[in-house]
């Protein structure tokens, strides 16, 4: 029986802890290629990228530019949080070496 590759699925999510007015929002979100392309961008911007294949299932049946449902906060401000943590450790260990 040939064994069926599931295509990956990414998101990328904006929310701007400043902006009164709104919450996060899904900026772009997709499988296969798109997906893929949402990856490198980020990694050509130094973002974070969080494996969360439930949470990134989850945001690609949303359109993008969409608010984020409140079903869903809970799950985005983990991985929220767990994306400023990881640039502030980045930003540490970056001042430690000296490259502030």
């Amino acid at each position: 029986m040939a064994e069926r590759r599931s295509r990956r699925t990414a998101a990328a999510v904006r929310y701007d802890p400043a902006d009164h007015q709104s919450g996060p929002q899904l900026v772009a979100a997709g499988e296969g290629f798109t997906a893929q392309r949402i990856l490198e961008i980020a990694a050509e911007h130094g973002i974070p990228v969080r494996e969360d294949p439930m949470l990134a299932n989850a945001l690609a049946q949303l359109a993008d530019s969409t608010d984020i449902p409140p079903d869903l906060y809970v799950a985005v401000a983990q991985a929220l949080v767990w994306a400023w943590e990881a640039d502030r450790n980045a930003a540490k260990l970056n001042a430690a070496r000296g490259r502030a």
